[in-house]
């Protein structure tokens, strides 16, 4: 059912439930935000922290900062772009492709819908009976929804993909670079990495939350990598500040 009667009881109040594909679109855009938020924290730490190993100045390591997190939001958007869009051509073309198979074998197509609710549990008679009444009230959503497990109306817009990949890798990359203007030179890079650390475990830890895995162990990796990849960058920075310095 797609409704239910509201927790207060109240007589004919219905709140609609969101669907499984829908509920599943959302899950995974929430996940691909927090993917994106912890590359910004990660990207932009890193060449923060490197360019501090080589210079105390603060423009300098602003600019590198503003320039990786610019550049990585563009690179992402335009990843995320390129990806969903490939996406939506393949269910584009499924989609034709199924109006096409219901135009001319519609016999053929009814018999597979009936074959996939038999699949499910149900007796032949019954199979037929729902695949007959769905035909018949929306052939292409019924035939989409049982085969390709698609809505025609609910296509992933790659725009949208593209601008939320975007605001969350900004968002990400702001937390060290704010970090780094707003602290003194002498506790800059310990305090960035501190406050990425713990960017870091709480993004690993709603990470985890949304794929249904361990917390501890999602938390634990991801902080022990941010911490040895810092190490290496601020390293890197400083090797490579003395030598051109």
């Amino acid at each position: 059912m797609s409704e239910t009667v509201s927790s207060s009881g109240t007589p004919g109040e219905v709140h609609p439930e969101p669907h499984g594909g829908e509920l599943s679109q959302r899950l995974n855009a929430l996940r691909a935000g927090v993917l994106g938020a912890n590359d910004g924290i990660v990207s932009t730490a890193g060449i923060v922290v490197g360019v501090a190993g080589a210079t105390v100045e603060r423009a300098p390591i602003v600019l590198a900062g503003v320039a990786g997190l610019v550049a990585g939001a563009v690179s992402m958007a335009l990843g995320e772009y390129v990806s969903v869009s490939s996406q939506r051509d393949s269910e584009r073309a499924q989609l034709a492709k199924e109006k096409r198979e219901l135009r001319e074998t519609p016999d053929e197509e009814l018999e597979e819908l009936t074959e996939i609710y038999e699949a499910k549990g149900l007796s032949r008679a019954t199979a037929r009976q729902v695949a007959v009444e769905l035909t018949e009230h929306d052939a292409l959503s019924a035939h989409v929804d049982a085969e390709l497990h698609l809505d025609p109306d609910e296509l992933t817009s790659p725009w949208r993909a593209a601008g939320a990949s975007a605001v969350a890798f900004t968002l990400g990359a702001l937390l060290p670079l704010i970090a780094v203007i707003a602290t003194p030179a002498t506790w800059r890079v310990p305090v960035t990495v501190a406050v990425v650390l713990v960017a870091l475990g709480l993004a690993g830890w709603a990470g985890a939350r949304l794929g249904g895995a361990t917390p501890r162990r999602a938390v634990l990796r991801v902080m022990i990598g941010g911490a040895l990849g810092l190490a290496a960058t601020y390293g890197i920075g400083y090797l490579v500040g003395g030598v051109v310095g």
